[in-house]
């Protein structure tokens, strides 16, 4: 596995990460505690170096999870957290203030069995609270030695260069993928400008552009698919038209759509990592093999002409949960 450099922070990580949350939240039922470390150490073994949790995934349960799991070679890899939700629950609303991130960062430390935690995220904006604020809060935690980058999630523009004024972010994480497109437009020339690197994650769709999913797949009611506009099933039959666009040149490079998803991240910028998650070891290696395909001039442009015909048909996200992205 390579590694890339999150924009000038001097962060190393494996070019892919591994996004955790869906062993203890959102996709249903958790995985089982054994089965999920089995995962996570497999991981490791295949050349991951990049775990992202948060307090909200569970809440608690998901970095409960991830301290025991990397505990064997906590020393080797990068731990991601995040905090900035009423008692980690998301659907609370937004909770950043500066006596809230020092509990959640002391509280995460016990989480997670370990003495720093390596990035630490704001997962949303708080419209109560200056962003400078939490920025100026972070860089407190950094000097003490608890902290040691700082970073953000789906936060707008203006909201970037603010944060990044008072404390340098090392990296901000928002969904981008082949069917999400919209951090080109301000966000990434951004980050490119003041140096921080991009950790896309749902960098499948939510597991849509694997090929895994049509207009007869059934989500349960735990399920947060089920309650996704972009998912119902008027819409996954509409964006079908990305997925098999996705197999037909996954087909004529011997990979599989994941795979070709993946590699188009990973040719983007070189100081983007996504980080995508999964609950199956065949998945995990699936996932990872990625990191090895390089897509020639040709190929990207093959998969940008034939993508830009296509109208993602949805939104991304139900309505209320909506409210809390790029303030």
């Amino acid at each position: 596995m390579q590694k890339r450099t999150l924009g000038k922070s001097g962060l190393e990580v494996s070019a892919l990460g591994l996004g955790c949350m869906g062993l203890s939240y959102a996709y249903g039922p958790a995985t089982e505690k054994q089965e999920a470390i089995k995962l996570i150490r497999k991981a490791y073994e295949l050349g991951v170096t990049f775990f992202d949790t948060a307090e909200a995934y569970g809440p608690f349960e998901n970095e409960i999870l991830l301290g025991e799991a990397l505990q064997p070679f906590r020393k080797e890899v990068v731990i991601a957290t995040k905090f900035g939700f009423v008692d980690g629950i998301p659907t609370n609303g937004p909770d950043s203030r500066p006596e809230t991130i020092r509990a959640f960062t002391e509280a995460s430390l016990k989480r997670l069995k370990t003495e720093v935690i390596d990035l630490l995220y704001q997962h949303r904006i708080d419209p109560n609270v200056p962003i400078e604020d939490v920025a100026g809060t972070v860089k407190e935690l950094i000097k003490e030695g608890k902290v040691k980058h700082f970073g953000m999630s789906e936060a707008g523009v203006q909201s970037i260069r603010r944060a990044h004024a008072v404390q340098p972010l090392a990296a901000l994480q928002s969904e981008y993928s082949l069917w999400w497109r919209e951090p080109e437009q301000e966000v990434l020339p951004t980050l490119e400008e003041l140096g921080i690197g991009f950790v896309p994650y749902s960098p499948l769709g939510k597991g849509f552009l694997t090929g895994k999913i049509d207009a007869h797949t059934t989500f349960g009611d735990n399920d947060f698919r089920s309650k996704v506009p972009r998912f119902t099933e008027e819409n996954r039959k509409a964006n079908q038209a990305l997925v098999d666009v996705l197999a037909q040149i996954a087909k004529g490079l011997y990979a599989t759509n994941a795979q070709i998803a993946l590699a188009w991240l990973l040719a983007q910028k070189p100081w983007i990592a996504p980080i995508p998650g999964t609950t199956k070891l065949n998945r995990l290696e699936e996932n990872m093999n990625a990191a090895a395909i390089t897509l020639s001039t040709g190929d990207l442009n093959k998969i940008n002409e034939a993508v830009d015909k296509i109208t993602i048909q949805g939104a991304r996200y139900p309505e209320q949960m909506q409210k809390m992205i790029n303030r």
